[in-house]
C-alpha cells in the first residue's frame, strides 16, 4: 500500500511541476498562435483527435463510392467550405491555417489518411473541440455530403495539378478580388481596364 501511494505522490508532483512549467512558459511568451506548436503539444492533440470520435464510429465505412461524379462534388465542397483553413491541397498552408492552434494536419499524411472512414465523417459532422475545426452537414450517420467529402480527403494524395488549379477558380473570392478579376478580363479582351479606385472617398 505504501509503495501504492509513494508511486502516486510521484505521478502527482510531475503533474504539478509539469503544470507549473506550462504557466511559467505561458507567462513568459504569451498566448500567440503564431508560435509553432511544440511536438508534446502536436501528439496531445493527435491523441485527442483520436479520442474525440465515439468507437460505434471507427468501424464504419463510406456508403459513397468514389466515382467521378462523387470526386468532383467533394473537390467543389471542399474548395468552397474546407480549402480556407485546409488549403486546395490538403496541406494546411493558408493565411489562417498557418494561425490555428493547433494547426491543421496535413490531411495527405498517414496520420488522417489512416483514419477510418467514419472516424472522418464524424470529425466532419461533429467537429474537434478546442482545435478550430467546426461542425459541418446535417448530424446523423446518412449525410452524403459528408460521405462524399470523406471520398475526397482519400484522393487528397493523388490530386492532380489541373484539379487543384481548377479549385482556385472555385474558392471564395473578396469583392476586391471579383473587382481585379473582372478588370483582368476586360483587359485580356482588350477592353477599357478601369484603373481608378473602385470604392471612391465619400465627402
Amino acid at each position: 500500500m505504501r509503495r501504492v501511494i509513494h508511486a502516486f505522490g510521484i505521478c502527482f508532483l510531475i503533474v504539478l511541476i509539469g503544470g507549473a512549467f506550462c504557466i511559467a512558459w505561458m507567462v513568459h511568451y504569451g498566448f500567440s498562435t503564431r508560435i509553432p506548436p511544440s511536438g508534446l503539444e502536436s501528439a496531445v492533440a493527435e491523441s485527442m483527435r483520436a479520442l474525440a470520435v465515439p468507437s460505434r464510429y471507427k468501424s464504419l465505412k463510406n456508403p459513397v463510392t468514389a466515382s467521378p461524379d462523387v470526386l468532383r462534388e467533394g473537390i467543389e465542397h471542399w474548395a468552397d467550405h474546407c480549402a480556407i483553413c485546409h488549403a486546395n491541397n490538403g496541406g494546411g498552408d493558408t493565411m489562417y491555417g498557418k494561425t490555428l492552434y493547433p494547426r491543421p494536419p496535413d490531411m495527405r499524411q498517414k496520420d488522417t489518411q489512416e483514419m477510418s472512414d467514419g472516424e472522418l465523417y464524424y470529425t466532419i459532422q461533429s467537429g474537434i473541440m478546442l482545435s478550430g475545426m467546426p461542425a459541418f452537414g446535417t448530424p446523423g450517420d446518412n449525410d452524403l455530403d459528408s460521405w462524399k467529402l470523406v471520398a475526397f480527403i482519400r484522393h487528397l494524395p493523388s490530386l492532380s495539378q489541373s484539379e487543384e488549379l481548377e479549385m482556385g477558380k472555385m474558392n471564395p473570392k473578396s469583392p476586391e478580388e471579383l473587382e481585379e478579376e473582372k478588370e483582368e478580363e476586360n483587359f485580356l479582351q482588350g477592353g477599357p481596364s478601369d484603373s481608378h479606385p473602385s470604392h471612391p472617398h465619400q465627402h
